[in-house]
């Protein structure tokens, strides 16, 4: 009896961890200290299989696009067009060719109050790298 007693918290344990390991895929990201998330292509390919974000491609000139790319809007000139994004507190996703531009964008609106920011590390040329489809080129 005293055998059951013990095992039944370890499986109970075991069961929650690996319930919370199964979560921490995607949406378990960390947000940095300057207040957005960093993403991979890989990451950014997860999360438009179950798209709940704007996405925005912030890089001017025009050189290409992401598939499923919601917004244009130079990296620039972002401040002057939050009327087009949705509220401060939904997910928005920035990115550029190499992620310079992006990064740019993202310190914006997280300045503006912002709080759900992704911005996708080396942009459209680490989205390329990572075997996925440009548009637009």
């Amino acid at each position: 009896m005293m055998t059951k007693l013990i095992w039944l918290p370890v499986a109970v344990l075991t069961a929650l961890t690996l319930l919370f390991a199964g979560c921490a895929g995607v949406g378990a990201r960390v947000q940095e200290e300057n207040g957005y998330t960093d993403i991979s292509a890989g990451e950014l390919a997860e999360m438009l299989e179950d798209k709940d974000f704007v996405l925005v491609n912030v890089h001017a000139p025009y050189q290409g696009e992401i598939p499923q790319t919601d917004l244009f809007i130079p990296f620039n000139e972002i401040a002057e067009h939050t009327d087009r994004l949705p509220g401060k507190d939904q997910p928005v996703v920035v990115y550029c060719r190499s992620g310079s531009m992006s990064t740019t964008a993202a310190d914006t609106l997280v300045s503006l109050g912002y709080t759900d920011v992704f911005e996708v590390d080396g942009g459209m040329r680490a989205w390329r790298a990572s075997g996925y489809e440009l548009l637009g080129q």
